[in-house]
Order: structure tokens, then sequence, then C-alpha cells
């Protein structure tokens, strides 16, 4: 099997009439409110008669069409028909606003837009700024007829390195980087997932998973979407995640395997007390980022397990707790395993002692290490060497190691925030606030939140004159708001008389508070929280 098209027409034919997609019942949204369940069957149909729309107007190997198609069946269908003629998706976050769209539009040459009707508008607007002409297509309208690429078809038939998409990740630099994803990398990590083994047994045609994680990340569109469909499984696909709603959707849709982010536990927990909560089918959790102190809390009220994992965007693969003890009272997350080989190393790339912390890095083998790994990040080939060193990927991850080879999750090391899920780079929040006339100099970090395991912090030295104010502080916290996705702008804004810097200036951000400070607490630190909300 060399696509994902290939794989997933092989399993049409040994499961066609298992489930595929699934959108549980949920009124209140605006899209198949009563829910809806396509075969594999069902499911080819519908593919087959998007490659036609997309191969008559001249779309195949080399080209991109971007989604804006939120978690839609929709994403995965036009997905899979792409594959089938060597082209490749570029999903848009539905957060982001004008200017990341434009970024992500310009910078991945995409040659046409697939829109949810309510954004077409928006997206247009971004065509319309773009330099290179942009289709723009209501996705209701597709079957009418598409605008052909202005690019030519690439020559060969698409194998296992033609590219499937083209993931955006947080990066260090202040632009997101675009993860070039081949099929290779698609199907190793679902084929990864389905033959974990241990506790996290995927039993082949039985299984339905339940994702509220977003399509535009590899969670849901890669790992979760491959597994089941070399399985034979059904991909559960809630619109986000509603704790409110989260058990009646997990019962309604019959799941057997939940996916989860550390913020989702905390806020079940923080339920009511429901009939629904332990009449379900789910057989375990897989997700990362459970606080340790919740962990045996949850399985104890709600009667299955929760399977810490780690897993990057870049890696594909995942490392996982498959087997007893789980430790559920440490951040463990897994064994490395053929395949998938790690080490714990120092600053100067040397192996630490098991017990040390360090950095992880790691690769297939060391023959292949980049196999089934991301191809690279798009026009940024000095990036990628940079996160491969001595034959090893850099994760940027601080880690421990034990004398039993388990991996023990300690921190970031890159100047990432994880919100909610959401990799939020530091150096692009700093680009936007910096150029609002009251900022001098800022630094942004990451503040502790005991619901959205992280929360974006503002370290703001002001102009001279500006007083240190509440209302200055939500001028600036607005100024970033217009700029960026709800999730990005600080909702924390702390001003300091100065930051410490080195002696090329360069801001030390952890010598910014002292060790043992919380800069929440301090009286010129304003909470913004309230304010993100998702704009409509």
């Amino acid at each position: 099997m060399e696509t994902v098209f290939e794989v997933f027409c092989k399993t049409v034919e040994a499961f066609p009439d298992n489930p595929f997609l699934c959108v549980p019942p949920l009124e209140k949204r605006s899209y198949y409110p009563e829910g809806i369940e396509f075969t594999y069957r069902e499911s080819a149909d519908q593919i087959d008669r998007i490659r036609d729309v997309y191969a008559s107007a001249g779309y195949g190997k080399g080209h991109r069409v971007a989604f804006l198609l939120e978690n839609r069946p929709e994403y995965v269908l036009h997905l899979i028909a792409l594959n089938a003629l060597g082209a490749s998706c570029v999903p848009v976050n539905p957060d982001y606003l004008h200017d990341e769209m434009l970024y992500q539009m310009e910078h991945s040459e995409a040659d046409l837009v697939i829109s949810i009707e309510s954004r077409v508008v928006d997206l247009e607007a971004v065509a319309k700024d773009r330099q290179v002409s942009l289709p723009v297509i209501n996705e209701r309208d597709f079957l009418k007829g598409v605008p052909g690429p202005s690019r030519p078809i690439q020559a060969g038939d698409p194998d296992k390195t033609t590219e499937a998409s083209l993931l955006y990740t947080s990066g260090t630099t202040g632009r997101p980087k675009g993860c070039i994803l081949t099929n290779d990398y698609h199907l190793t990590s679902g084929q990864w997932y389905a033959e974990l083994g241990g506790l996290v047994h995927i039993r082949e045609g039985q299984e339905r998973l339940y994702n509220p994680l977003p399509l535009f990340h590899m969670n849901a569109a890669v790992v979760s979407l491959g597994c089941m469909m070399v399985t034979g499984g059904c991909l559960i696909i809630p619109d986000r995640f509603h704790p409110r709603s989260w058990w009646q959707e997990v019962s309604d849709s019959r799941a057997t395997i939940i996916h989860y982010l550390g913020v989702v536990p905390p806020m079940l927990l923080n339920q009511p007390v429901s009939d629904l909560e332990k009449n379900h089918s789910v057989r375990f959790g897989v997700g990362a980022g459970v606080e340790p102190e919740l962990h045996g809390v949850f399985e104890q009220r709600y009667g299955f397990p929760l399977i810490e994992v780690w897993g990057m965007t870049e890696t594909g693969r995942i490392y996982a707790v498959t087997d007893q003890p789980r430790q559920i009272d440490t951040r463990a997350f897994g064994r490395p395993k053929p395949g998938f080989e790690a080490r714990i190393v120092d600053e100067n790339d040397q192996e630490l002692p098991r017990g040390t912390a360090g950095e992880l890095v790691v690769r297939s083998s060391a023959d292949e290490p980049r196999r089934g790994f991301f191809a690279g990040y798009l026009k940024n080939a000095e990036a990628t060497e940079e996160a491969w060193q001595n034959g090893w990927f850099h994760t940027g991850d601080t880690v421990i190691q034990d004398e039993t080879d388990m991996l023990y999750f300690v921190d970031r090391k890159k100047n990432i925030i994880r919100r909610s899920g959401e990799n939020i780079a530091a150096a692009e929040v700093e680009a936007v606030l910096q150029t609002h006339d009251a900022v001098a100099n800022v630094a942004v970090i990451a503040a502790k939140d005991e619901v959205r395991e992280e929360e974006v912090m503002a370290c703001v030295v002001l102009m001279e004159g500006q007083p240190a104010s509440e209302e200055v502080a939500r001028e600036i916290f607005d100024h970033a708001n217009e700029s960026l996705a709800y999730y990005k702008p600080p909702g924390w804004i702390v001003f300091l008389k100065a930051l410490p810097t080195t002696g090329t200036q360069k801001i030390q951000k952890t010598r910014i508070f002292e060790e043992g400070t919380d800069p929440r607490e301090l009286e010129t630190s304003f909470d913004f929280r309230s304010l993100k909300k998702k704009k409509k």
C-alpha cells in the first residue's frame, strides 16, 4: 500500500458496511444536529464524486487545497479524494484571523480553498490580499465544479513519498511552520497506533473512537483517522469538547475509545454526577497531560483507564504507557521500542545517565532515522536540519528516563506555551504586542493555569510616561486580541520596570521572576482570561 487512498479502498473491500465516520447528535450544533453516520461503502461513493470534481478541474500531484471545514466529516472525505489524485490538503484553523490565514495561504501556495458557508466571506478577503489568485469555494457548492489550478501536475504516480497534508505547527521564530506529511507518515502513524498492543488493544472492525480534538491537528486527522481506517473502525467527530454533553455524546455514539487532553479530566470531574458517566462502552482513553493527582480519581469515578502518551506533529508516532504498572501518580508516558527509539541528551548531545533530566531526542532507527517522520518544514530547510542533529530529531522537551526505560515528562524546553492543547509560539505573540505604542519591551512566557494547563503571560516594560494601570493593560490586550486567534493573546499582563538580559541583550526569561514567585499575584499583574473567547 503506497497511499492513504489505497489503504482506504482495501478497508472498504474488507468492511463495506462498517461505520467509518460518525457525528453524534447535538441539538445546538448548526450542522447534523440529529447526528449522522457513514459506512465505508457510503463514504467511498462520496469520495468518488468529490475526486471526479477535482480531477475534472485538473488537480493532481503537486497541488494543495486548503480546507476550512471545522470538525466535519467532509474534511476526511475531501482529504481522501485529494489523496487519490496525489494532491495535498492544508487544514486551516477556524479560529485564525485574517493575517494568520493570509500568511498560511501565501506560505503554502494553496491552489484553492474549500470553506464552510459562514467563513467564505472571510476567506475571500484573504484571497483579495494574497498576491497570487486564490479561488474560494463554498463546500455546499463544490459538486457544481471548481476552478482549475494555475500550476501543472507533477510527473509520476503518487507514492509513499508524496505529500498528503501540510500541517502548520507553532515554532519559536514567530510564524507557524508548515510540516510536510507524506503518505508514509500518515500510514506509519495509523498503523503504529493500531499495533501499540497491551492496554491499547485495537480490535479489528470493532472500535469506535471519539475524538473531540480538531482535525487541523495530527492527533485527530492522522493518528486517530489512520488507526480507524487501517482496522475498519469508526472515527467519531464531535464539533469540539463539550463538558456538559460529553457523556451524552459518548453514550449516543457508542464510543469504545476516547481521546483527551489535560484540560478534559478536571472539567469532567467538575460536572455533576450523571447516570451516563458509567453507562457507556468506553474501554480506555488515550491522551496526554492529565494531572497525576487527578488520574486515579478520574479512573475510579468513570471506570476506565486513561493511557498517557507523547507525540509531536513532526514524529507522527506516539509513545504510550501500554503495560502495568502505569505509574499514574507520575508523568510517565511510555517506553521506546524498535521503530521509535529515544535517548536523553545534554546541551552537547551527549547521552545522560538514567534519572537525569535532559532533552528527549528520537528517531526511527540508526539506518533510517527519518523514516515515518515529517518530510521537513516547507521552505525552511535550515530549521529542518536544525531539528535533526546527529541523526536524531530534537523534540525540545525535557524528559527523564529511569532504569526500566520508562520516560517521564518534565517540562518544555522550547519557547512554546501549551494552552488547552494549542501550541502557542511566544515569539508570535511578542511580535504583535511589541507594535503597541505603550510597549517598550516584552517577553511572553507560560503561566501555570489550573484548568488549561498553561496560560499566556506577557511581561511588559512600558514606554516612559505610561502608567502601569489596568486601563493600559486592557488596551494592550485588546490590541493583541484584534490580531490573533482567541487563544493566543495574553491571559495575564504584568508590568515590570525591566527585563533581565544577557550581554548580547537577549532576554533571559528564566530570570524574570525569582524562584518561588507567582507572578499572577503581583500588584501590577492583570487577569484577562475571561476575555479570551471565540470570535463570532
